[in-house]
This record gives C-alpha cells, sequence and structure tokens, in this order.
C-alpha cells in the first residue's frame, strides 16, 4: 500500500517566548497523520532558512549541524524503508519511535522455540521427562526446515505467524516429511505451545490456530494373549541377556508399568499394603502420577529372583534393566524363538497388562486406570481394548438368564 510520506525541519516557538535561540524539531507526516520530535539542537531565528530547512551560511559551525539534521534526515528515510521491505504498517508515530529508540523488539519464531527448549533441557529428570524433550527438538528442527522451504528465510518474525503459516506447516509435515498423521499431529502440538507462550506473552495478537483442527486417529494397540504370555514364560532360554529381558518383560506385563518406571523402580517402592499384600507404590516419570499396583504372584517370583543381583544392590533397585534400545532388540530375538508374529516391543508389556491380565480377568476399568496411573479414563480406554473371549464370557452369563424353555 503507497504512502504519503513527507518530512520537515522547523523552529518551534516555546511558550512566552521573548528572544535567543529555538529548538529545531522534525516533523513526521505520513497520510495526513503528523508526529513530531526535537533533533536536539537549537537555532538563531534569524540564522534559519525556512525554506530549506537548514541554517543560513557556510561557516563551520553551519555545515556541522546542517550535515547533522542530513543525518536525521537520512535515518527517518531508513526507517520508512525498512517498514516497507518487512511489510509492516507505517505511520507518524512508529517512524518517530524508531527514532527514538522505543520501537519493538523483532521476536523470531525459533529463537523462541530455541529458549524454551533450553529451559526445559534444564529441568530433565526433574519436570520433563528426556523422551519430552528430544521430541521438542524434533519438532524445532522440523520447524526450521519448513520455514527455510516455505520462506527460503532462516528465521521469521512471530508476529507474522498466522493461520496460513500453521495450515503450510501441517502440509509440509505430510508430504516432505512424510510423516504419518498421528506424528504430523504431535510435531505441530509441540508446535502449539510456542505459539501459547507468545500469546501469553503478547509477543502475537491473535491465535494463529484458530480455525485449525486436526485430531490423533486412534490405533489399534497390540498386545499379549494368555496362551502367548505362557509361551515366552516356559521358553527356556540358554542366554542370559535373553532370560533378563524376558523377566523384566513378564515383570511389566504381570504390573503395567512402563519402561521407564520399570527401571527407574526402587526396592523402597515394594511394600506391603494394608491388607498384608506385596504392592508397588511408585510415581510415573512421565506424567508424575502416583501408581498403586498390587503385586501378582509372578511379579513377586521375579523379584525375588533378581534380589541379590549386582546392579540391585548396589543401586537398590528392583530389577536390572537395561537401555531401552537393547530390551527391544532382545525383545525381537525372543519373539522369533517363542514364534510370536507380532512387533513385540517392551510397550506391548503395558498393553498386555490393560487387556489380557487385567480386563479379560474381569478388572474394573476404574481399577486398571488406577494402576496404570492414569489421570483421564480415556487414556485407559486407547490401551484396554475388550478382548472377544471377555465379551463372550460375559454373554454366557447372560445366557443362562435367557434360556429358552
Amino acid at each position: 500500500m503507497k504512502t504519503n510520506f513527507s518530512l520537515l525541519f522547523y523552529l518551534k516557538k516555546p511558550k512566552n517566548y521573548q528572544e535567543g535561540l529555538l529548538p529545531i524539531y522534525i516533523r513526521i507526516t505520513v497520510n495526513g497523520q503528523r508526529a513530531e520530535l526535537t533533533s536536539g539542537r537549537e537555532c538563531a531565528p534569524d540564522a534559519w532558512n525556512i525554506t530549506s530547512g537548514r541554517l543560513k551560511g557556510t561557516k563551520e559551525d553551519t555545515k556541522t549541524l546542517n550535515a547533522y539534521l542530513d543525518n536525521l534526515q537520512s535515518q527517518i528515510y531508513e526507517a520508512h524503508y525498512q517498514q516497507t521491505v518487512a511489510g509492516k504498517p507505517i505511520t507518524a508515530n512508529e517512524l518517530k519511535n524508531r527514532m527514538l529508540g522505543k520501537c519493538d523488539k523483532v521476536r523470531t519464531l525459533l529463537s523462541i522455540f530455541q529458549d524454551h527448549n533450553k529451559k526445559i533441557a534444564a529441568l530433565a529428570g526433574k519436570e520433563y521427562a528426556q523422551g519430552t524433550i528430544g521430541r521438542y527438538e524434533i519438532a524445532l528442527r522440523h520447524t526450521e526446515n519448513y520455514i527455510k522451504w516455505k520462506y527460503k528465510i532462516s528465521d521469521i518474525d512471530i508476529k507474522k505467524v498466522d493461520h496460513d503459516f500453521v495450515v503450510n506447516f501441517d502440509f509440509y509435515l505430510r508430504s516432505e516429511r512424510k510423516c504419518a498423521n498421528n506424528s504430523a499431529v504431535k510435531y505441530i502440538k509441540n508446535f502449539g505451545k510456542i505459539i501459547r507462550i507468545c500469546l501469553a506473552s503478547g509477543w502475537l495478537e491473535r491465535d494463529p490456530f484458530i480455525n485449525y483442527k486436526a485430531k490423533v486417529k486412534r490405533i489399534d494397540r497390540s498386545f499379549l494373549s494368555q496362551d502367548e504370555i505362557q509361551c515366552i514364560s516356559d521358553k527356556i532360554l540358554n542366554n542370559d541377556r535373553l532370560g533378563q529381558v524376558k523377566d523384566i518383560f513378564l515383570f511389566s506385563c504381570f504390573t503395567g508399568l512402563a519402561y521407564a518406571d520399570v527401571s527407574k523402580l526402587t526396592k523402597n517402592e515394594v511394600i506391603k499394603g494394608l491388607d498384608g499384600e506385596m504392592w508397588i507404590h511408585t510415581t510415573r516419570r512421565k506424567t508424575d502420577t502416583v501408581s498403586r499396583i498390587p503385586l501378582l504372584p509372578a511379579a513377586i517370583s521375579i523379584i525375588a529372583k533378581y534380589s541379590d543381583h549386582p546392579i540391585c544392590v548396589n543401586n537398590n533397585r528392583v530389577l536390572p534393566v537395561p537401555s531401552n534400545q537393547k530390551v527391544n532388540e532382545y525383545l525381537k530375538e525372543i519373539a522369533g524363538i517363542c514364534d510370536i508374529d507380532k512387533p513385540l516391543t517392551f510397550h506391548i508389556a503395558r498393553h498386555t497388562f490393560a487387556t489380557t491380565v487385567t480386563l479379560s480377568n474381569g478388572v474394573p476399568i476404574e481399577s486398571v486406570s488406577k494402576m496404570l496411573g492414569h489421570t483421564d479414563i480415556k487414556t485407559t480406554q486407547h490401551y484396554a481394548k475388550i478382548l472377544d473371549l471377555k465379551v463372550g464370557q460375559d454373554m454366557a452369563l447372560l445366557k443362562k438368564k435367557y434360556t429358552i424353555i
């Protein structure tokens, strides 16, 4: 949009002026709107040329002052040019504020994102799990690459992040990065937190996520049947590392603990409950919620088996848990040995606890949710698929009541 822009240097008489030097002022006019500021210099009225807006004469001090005014004029024209190039609205007050050093600090998206990631990294192991920090780092890299791909620049003013930015970011993740729906939604969700920070801080006036909707698609969770659990349990493995991972995996099948929670589980968290039975009282690393789990005999046997293991003794741990990468690597070997045609990972044990071990045996979903440490029962429903076997058992009871005579 074209703007009518003009600049005037003039002498301004203060109230009750009688004689002496007058301050030199600058008047900026944009589309009929004015803004005035002082040049910080003074001039005698008879030495001022109203037409040129400069001092008369050729003396050295006159040339110096005129050069100073020329420099101020150049700065204002440069400010006008920068506003035009940046695509920002040009007003008389905006140009005045830039001259006075009062213009808004330019905040860029990636610098804000990087600052956020730096802060959560400092809270690793306290308020944020390492996995969460890693996902924000990946989201940052995707955002950085998207800006280069879409805008051909290294960073972008946060005020330029709008609905179009979000929609095209979603498209970029799905098309250029080949992200599946749920992965794309999660990265956009991570990015959305940065936008909420900007909104709360007043750096953005309008939420670019308005009218944007993306939903996580429900995925059927894999889990083991009772026969598959028994097959793994009965299989004798002539390899210590595989046998150890087998026991740790089965322990999770019987307790519902995620890998992070099994690996940090201490002996102090295995206690005798009010009912006289052994329980696990722990806090989930992912959500910092409490889990209270009564121990099944199979889980107690596994704990006893490793009670004297050097790693458990030296580190006050319940089980000697290898790295997550190694555990999942060994589980693939175990699946092959046991002829289990499923992508066996450690997290399948948690799903197995929710379905085969608990729900299919009549444990109410409310109790399962509490043991899993969920704050919302809807989360449990994603894990807890009701088995056809359980449905059949329930209907068998109903059939007895409606037997046709």
